[in-house]
């Protein structure tokens, strides 16, 4: 029995692999193609660790199949181009371990694309889906609405 071939855009460049169309893109990203910067959390979804965008929207990627995002633009943290909250980020010294970050990059750059200037409950809400162990939730918070209000 032979693999089938799954095509996947990734940052903008087309790859083709030999991979199960049921294999969780987070493990297609890291294992086959080498985006590391997403990572593995709990493998249930629970964590945000693994959020990547699907068409621009926040998706987790231990949760999505292949077969999900036949078609669609894959975003990791390497692609990301938001520039002002990867700052912002900085200026705010959010990161400690940096094991949730690309996560919660990901997740503050979807809200931030949907919304202009989001109220401390819409951050909530957007983010209410990754978990930081070192507890910087008041930094992420700050260098969110910083980059909303510039």
């Amino acid at each position: 029995m032979t693999t089938p071939t799954q095509k996947l855009l990734v940052n903008g460049k087309d790859f083709t692999l030999d991979a199960d169309p049921n294999m969780p893109v987070l493990w297609a990203l890291r294992d086959i193609l080498g985006f590391t910067g997403t990572k593995f959390g709990c493998g249930a979804g629970l964590c945000g660790a693994c959020t990547i965008h699907v068409d621009g929207s926040p998706m987790r990627g231990c949760l999505t199949s292949l077969k999900q995002v036949q078609g669609k633009q894959v975003t990791t943290i390497e692609g990301l181009e938001a520039q002002k909250l990867k700052q912002a980020w900085l200026t705010h010294n959010v990161p400690q371990c940096g094991y949730c970050q690309a996560g919660q990059l990901m997740s503050a750059a979807a809200l931030l694309t949907t919304t202009d200037n989001p109220t401390d409950a819409q951050i909530d809400d957007a983010m209410s889906g990754n978990i930081c162990r070192c507890g910087t939730y008041p930094r992420i918070k700050a260098a969110i609405k910083s980059v909303s209000e510039a």
